[in-house]
């Protein structure tokens, strides 16, 4: 069994930040990419940012020079650094990691979501 265990989200004023973190745990056995989503209401998830384990990142256009991906391999976590919010980045936001499990397994896992509301 694994788990994505998220936390940070909350309620900002624009210009304001904030920081999530995702937390995997249980039978892992390595980590590969791993990344943030989110989903607006009536709007579809899509992907805001990635991490490689080796450290390479990919960002929407949205929020290239406001939001920071990064990882602590050791701990099995990711965090996104989020400066500037404005209004439109309102929305729950979800971890997902490629993992493979003990025994032998790849597979993506989400988080259950966390709200992240940015009032103007």
């Amino acid at each position: 069994q694994v788990q994505l265990v998220e936390s940070g989200g909350g309620l900002v004023q624009a210009g304001g930040s904030l920081r999530l973190s995702c937390a995997a745990s249980g039978s892992i056995f390595s980590i590969n990419s791993m990344g943030w989503y989110r989903q607006a209401p009536g709007k579809q998830r899509e992907l805001v940012a990635v991490i490689t384990r080796g450290g390479s990142t990919n960002y929407a256009d949205s929020v290239k020079g406001r939001f920071t991906i990064s990882r602590d391999n050791a701990k099995n976590t990711v965090y996104l650094q989020m400066n500037s919010l404005k209004p439109e980045d309102t929305a729950v936001y979800y971890c997902n990691a490629h993992i493979i499990t003990i025994p032998v397994a790849q597979t993506y896992y989400w988080g259950q979501g966390t709200q992240v509301t940015v009032s103007s």
